[in-house]
């Protein structure tokens, strides 16, 4: 690992009593950069502060902070932790806002001007993966960087260049202990099944696939920050007031018009970016070339409208994306409840009846997205939950926020209080699994 020491070296400056923070699970990739770390301050006496954050979710995670508190303290690193509660409504993108948060305050506390995270080689290769299948920006395609500037601090990851093979021996050979976090198996997590399935078979042809990656993503970002100094030169006369000029934006370049709309788009949207994929920028862009001088495009949360040479956009109503385990009750953002109950006289859309032979445990409850669709009970085929709602005249100010229920396959298994799915059996003794909308 001593390229990783290297990497930290090139990109670091730091001295005797420097303040440096690392985001510290305790699972290997977080253990083996401590230790990196510690090796590294043998050479530079700085001082490290380990931020671990207990999600509360899992029974072992009070453990695994004992853990990580000891080690801590039998190497002279400053132990910080924050224990979160998500009162039942836990999601991927609020645990990330809140551990980033946490690592915020940490770094202002100690005035550190560097958090180290251990995101390795796999991790870059599956990002890449589920951003073309999603789609994204030309930014978004590159994955991350192996450095990110912020205002006050630098991210580094300096593993982003080693596997998660060379990881678990550098641990081995260096007999450093970790825990193991189970969850990371649990394929109903889109980046697990890619981990499980995908990427053992990009390693069959090619075992040092994630170094091609990183060069993919390394050739991106820089193209990406060629195209961007050169927007920086022209936004402002293309996009003036929030709205776009039309007949200067078409005199550009296809690629320029991307990441003329992106940057626009991410203006509006801030740290809700994800909600917007490439399919919104394509309709955006085939609204402007559209002979028609006035139209009207819907994209989550606002209308971009297009009134002759202009190009505005407007807010419409606020999205909330979320996504929950089932268990026995969940409180949802638009203020009603799904209760998993142990007997119903309920025979309305407001009820389900499920065995749980049919589907995959466990069920989560997430807001529509687009593209949706379901099996609907006594119907054949699939059927848009797009076009449910037009027919059920759900408005647009509801549509996003709607809840819908799935199992761990995606498949949709009801449209609490409009529609049952054919998973529905409703007087049939196999039902092992009431659901009631409230």
């Amino acid at each position: 690992m001593r390229d990783v020491i290297n990497f930290i070296k090139d990109n670091t400056i730091l001295s005797h009593n420097d303040y440096v923070v690392i985001g510290l699970s305790g699972g290997p990739d977080s253990m083996a950069l401590l230790d990196i770390l510690l090796e590294y301050r043998k050479e530079v006496k700085f001082n490290i502060v380990c931020a671990h954050v207990h999600h509360n979710i899992r029974k072992e995670s009070d453990d695994e902070a004992l853990f990580v508190e000891n080690y801590c303290l039998e190497n002279d690193v400053i132990f910080e932790m924050i224990k979160l509660d998500y009162n039942g409504n836990f999601t991927e993108s609020l645990g990330h806002k809140l551990r980033y948060d946490f690592f915020n305050k940490i770094i202002n506390k100690y005035n550190s001007k560097y958090l180290f995270t251990a995101h390795h080689g796999d991790d870059l290769v599956e990002t890449i993966l589920m951003r073309i299948v999603r789609g994204s920006s030309l930014n978004g395609y590159s994955g991350f960087e192996s450095i990110s500037k912020r205002d006050s601090y630098t991210i580094l990851r300096p593993l982003v260049s080693v596997s998660k093979e060379e990881i678990l021996k550098y641990l081995e050979d260096e007999n450093i202990p970790y825990v193991i976090d189970n969850s990371n198996n649990d394929t109903c997590y889109t980046r697990n099944r890619y981990r499980k399935y995908i990427l053992p078979k990009l390693k069959e042809e090619e075992e040092n696939v994630h170094l091609k990656f990183l060069k993919f993503s390394n050739m991106l970002n820089e193209l990406n920050e060629f195209i961007s100094h050169y927007v920086d030169n022209i936004y402002q006369d293309i996009v003036q007031n929030n709205n776009i000029d039309i007949v200067k934006l078409k005199r550009c370049e296809h690629i320029i018009q991307l990441e003329i709309i992106n940057r626009w788009l991410y203006n509006h949207y801030q740290d809700n970016i994800l909600l917007v994929n490439d399919k919104h920028v394509d309709n955006i862009i085939n609204m402007i070339n559209n002979v028609k001088p006035n139209l009207t495009i819907n994209i989550p949360n606002y209308q971009v409208i297009k009134s002759y040479d202009k190009l505005y956009i407007k807010q419409i109503y606020i999205s909330s994306e979320y996504e929950y385990i089932i268990d026995k009750e969940i409180s949802l953002p638009n203020g009603k409840i799904i209760k998993k109950v142990d007997i119903s006289n309920m025979t309305s859309n407001y009820v389900t009846y499920l065995n749980s032979n049919d589907i995959k445990l466990p069920l989560y409850v997430r807001n529509y997205r687009l593209g949706d669709k379901m099996t609907i009970k006594n119907m054949k085929g699939h059927k848009k939950i797009k076009d449910i709602f037009i027919n059920e005249k759900i408005n647009l100010q509801e549509r996003y926020n709607y809840p819908v229920v799935c199992d761990s396959n995606g498949e949709i298994v009801w449209l609490p209080g409009i529609k049952k799915s054919r998973f529905d059996i409703q007087n049939n003794t196999k039902c092992d699994i009431i659901l009631e909308y409230h």
